[in-house]
């Protein structure tokens, strides 16, 4: 699984995170690996081990300066490639400088973040722009947080649609409207059916899936569908509101700790500003998380839960924030969940295709097959779009939202085979 993750450009850190030339190093973990992110004199960002090549001492502690980060133990001082440029330790007559090579990952700057690839170089892909960021112009706004459980098992949660209308039922309130809708306060939908049909269509990219509901109105004739995209293998697309468009990012941090970011990204006008979006989920810095994105609320405080307002009626879980409200479900099923213990029904059908997927991708590049999301010809994650909206009940789901390039590709398929 590690194998196909790094067959991917994956998000190390936010570029706030790394905001000034010859700023503060910053530690990252990811994929089980121990790193440092930094921006050089130049404005370029270097991602390498964190580990001086010379004795190991920790480069995050390092002195960022004219183009490179200097180890406080001899002075050795590597640049954003892993070029070794002094050793003040080595006489110049050693040479040594051009005998070593520190592990650095190539960086791609892009909507908020700064992606790595840490595969075979012969194997990396050209960055593309990822899904929330359609166009040059396109607003994003990114929280992040870190979650101390599997990235699956968090993964398994943005592609369950049934379970919003439980868990997040505070925050996602039914109501006589044509589509979704968004405030600073409420997410609104036209619908109050708890137990939505699923179907599901599989994709190069991973697959579509609908979620089929009667709405408010029109329920005889009309249906409230809701289209998700698992983009593998990290990524979910879930169905926008009338102001702007969401995606999900679940980047491994190691098997028992993940990266966690809930974007919201559409158009400059009607998208909220980084810090509306995240006092909304509950997801700021300094009240709800601390400098380095980990959240106060946990297990051992219940996640910050008020039964009083959950006995006044005014809050379902009594936990502020929907990231807050599912991150206490997963982390509550344990470090790894243990899916032999799943009793899954008819709700689950994502959750299943999923597994199946997942699990056959691994065995696939076990056997020296390709990484899930790698073939060609594939269509560029930019142009995807999830769906949702009250339509005739004689729609076909499968064609709402769907880009030209999809559907061209999908009618080539069908008729090779």
């Amino acid at each position: 699984m590690g194998q196909i993750m790094r067959r991917h450009w994956l998000p190390a850190c936010l570029s706030e995170e790394v905001a000034e030339p010859d700023g503060d190093p910053v530690r990252v973990r990811l994929l089980g690996e121990d790193l440092v992110a930094f921006r050089d004199t130049d404005g370029r960002v270097g991602v390498m081990d964190e580990m001086c090549p010379h004795r190991r001492a920790s480069l995050a502690l390092g002195r960022n300066e004219e183009c490179g980060l200097r180890c406080l133990y001899h002075g050795w001082k590597m640049d954003v490639e892993g070029n070794v440029l002094e050793m003040s330790s080595e006489p110049p007559e050693s040479k040594m400088t051009e005998k070593v090579k520190h592990k650095a990952y190539p960086t791609h700057e892009e909507a908020g973040f700064i992606w790595v690839y840490m595969g075979p170089a012969e194997e990396k892909p050209e960055f593309t722009a990822p899904v929330f960021q359609p166009t040059p112009e396109t607003k994003v706004s990114i929280a992040k947080i870190i979650i101390d459980c599997n990235w699956a098992q968090i993964l398994e949660g943005a592609i369950d649609s049934a379970h919003s209308s439980s868990l997040h039922s505070t925050d996602m309130v039914p109501a006589r409207i044509g589509g979704a809708e968004a405030n600073d306060k409420l997410w609104l939908r036209p619908s109050t059916d708890k137990a939505p049909r699923l179907q599901l269509q599989k994709t190069r990219f991973g697959f579509r899936y609908a979620a089929i509901r009667r709405p408010i109105t029109d329920s005889k004739t009309h249906d409230y569908v809701r289209t998700t995209l698992f983009i593998a293998p990290y990524t979910v697309q879930i169905p926008p509101n009338n102001l702007y468009d969401i995606a999900i990012l679940h980047v491994p941090i190691d098997d028992t700790h993940t990266a966690f970011h809930f974007i919201a990204w559409g158009d400059k006008a009607t998208t909220p500003d980084t810090e509306s979006w995240r006092k909304f989920l509950g997801a700021q810095v300094g009240i709800d998380l601390d400098e380095r994105f980990h959240k106060f609320r946990n297990r051992e405080n219940n996640y910050w839960q008020d039964r009083r307002i959950m006995q006044l009626g005014t809050s379902f879980t009594g936990i502020r924030g929907i990231p807050n409200q599912d991150i206490a479900m997963w982390e509550t099923m344990g470090p790894i969940a243990d899916r032999t213990h799943d009793r899954l029904g008819a709700s689950d059908l994502a959750i299943v295709e999923f597994r199946r997927q997942m699990v056959q991708a691994a065995k696939t590049m076990q056997q020296g097959g390709p990484a899930i999301g790698t073939e060609e010809p594939r269509i560029p994650q930019y142009k995807l779009k999830s769906f949702q909206g009250v339509v005739p009940k004689e729609t076909d789901w499968r064609e709402l939202g769907t880009a030209p390039e999809e559907a061209e590709l999908y009618a080539a398929d069908a008729q090779a085979k």
